[in-house]
């Protein structure tokens, strides 16, 4: 193990023990309210979108609120943007009039929600985008992504893009040294030339460490897999960051480097399909999908970090806040399957998924069936098992018409049945498992 994955390893305990945490994206973007890249999708210009700026009230931002609801439905971490794209950031910063505390709601935002969560016990991150589509210096004609790409009276002369690079270094040591201890920063994104070196990554966490050595990122200041001294790779670069980032989708398996050996990794996903508060987009995840997703990460190795968008007055939408407790509900019976665990020594069963954490081995049964739950391969491995919601005993079961299958074990939620229907909780049944020792 090399000094830098030797590093990383350290830094992500807990963070490989948290399993959940909550995204917020949330500025300037929740009053055209359709989605944060809106002024880059509809090409609108700054003086169009500067408009937005004083209106930007936040009436009923009450943090205190959010971290109730992030600690009500059992997650760990929480990540805040400070900055998005657009360049509007939601903290004091002396390198841009464009914030939160020279808008009508004259507050430092960034403040409030990281005393607000750490009140509450969560650890707190913040996203920072690498890109600015206001600042003079970013590149605007041609880029891939900046709102006057098609506009030839945007062109690049005279824009200094290493002046935009001091910029942008200067607003992270902000973070860093205005604001206490910080836990996470999730830097946003690399694309085609716009990565690595391009934006002095060295230097940029070389000052990260030495500020905050303890701080984790994620992988986003480099381009992709496939670069050299990616995150993937058995010799990583010290700006590789310390989990891989895949987004609005799960992988199919664990995430490793070309040795085979697991890394951690956070799937970031969208409670509906958007980041950004979106007015007309009531596409929400259930509760349901949003449990069996976080135990398909958590099967796998890695996190799952929901995002909520408020809308402009600092609201976290209802359903949401509905989604969310009902979450909450299932974590408060069944959380001990999900912190601290990964995935198991044994293969995913066909009714569900495992989830272990060291002789305890948690069977999340998804699916109804006929006759006995199969747990393959497990024939005199089982101790014990409880059913993880209320403690109450489950007995391996010995049934007639189940001996010829000797290198099985078997159990049923109820002794006195034949069948495992209905599900005590249709959404992901648990049961405990714990094995005996090797």
């Amino acid at each position: 193990m090399n000094e830098v994955v030797k590093a990383r390893t350290e830094r992500t305990k807990w963070y490989s023990e948290a399993r959940f945490g909550m995204f917020i994206h949330w500025g300037l973007y929740a009053i055209p309210s359709r989605g944060e890249w809106v002024r880059s999708t509809e090409r609108i210009p700054k003086e169009e979108y500067d408009v937005f700026f004083d209106e930007f009230t936040t009436e009923n931002y009450n943090p205190k609120e959010w971290a109730r609801l992030a600690k009500k439905a059992g997650m760990k971490y929480a990540v805040l943007t400070a900055k998005h794209h657009d360049g509007f950031c939601l903290f004091d910063t002396k390198y841009t009039d464009f914030k939160s505390t020279n808008a009508p709601c004259k507050r430092d935002l960034v403040a409030e929600f990281l005393e607000a969560f750490r009140a509450e016990g969560i650890k707190v991150g913040l996203y920072f985008s690498l890109i600015d589509w206001r600042h003079p210096d970013y590149p605007h004609f041609g880029d891939m992504h900046h709102p006057m790409r098609e506009n030839e009276e945007y062109k690049n002369d005279g824009r200094d893009f290493d002046r935009y690079l001091e910029f942008m270094h200067g607003q992270v040591h902000e973070l860093l040294t205005n604001y206490g201890h910080l836990d996470l920063m999730w830097f946003d994104f690399s694309y085609g030339p716009m990565k690595c070196d391009t934006w002095k990554a060295d230097k940029l966490i070389e000052m990260v460490r030495k500020i905050q050595p303890h701080i984790i990122i994620d992988n986003r200041l480099e381009g992709s897999a496939e670069d050299a001294g990616s995150i993937r790779t058995l010799d990583p670069t010290p700006y590789s960051g310390d989990f891989a980032s895949p987004e609005q989708m799960i992988p199919p398996a664990c995430i490793c480097d070309a040795g085979g050996n697991p890394i951690p990794w956070e799937a970031c996903i969208t409670l509906n399909n958007n980041w950004g508060y979106a007015a007309h987009d009531h596409h929400y995840k259930s509760a349901k999908l949003v449990i069996r997703t976080l135990v398909e990460c958590v099967s796998k190795g890695g996190n799952l970090i929901l995002n909520v968008g408020p809308n402009a007055k600092g609201e976290i939408p209802k359903e949401s806040v509905e989604i969310l407790t009902e979450v909450g509900e299932w974590m408060k019976e069944n959380g001990k399957s999900i912190y601290g665990c990964g995935f198991s020594d044994y293969p995913k069963p066909e009714w569900g998924r495992f989830t272990q954490n060291g002789n305890k081995l948690y069977a999340h049964v998804l699916e109804e069936q006929v006759g006995a739950i199969c747990l393959p391969k497990m024939a005199g491995k089982v101790k014990s098992m409880r059913l993880v919601s209320d403690g109450s005993e489950i007995k391996e079961s010995f049934f007639w018409n189940l001996k010829e299958y000797t290198d099985n074990a078997f159990f049923f939620f109820d002794s006195k049945s034949s069948d495992c229907y209905p599900l005590p909780d249709d959404r992901d049944t648990v049961v405990e498992i714990t094995l005996k020792e090797e």
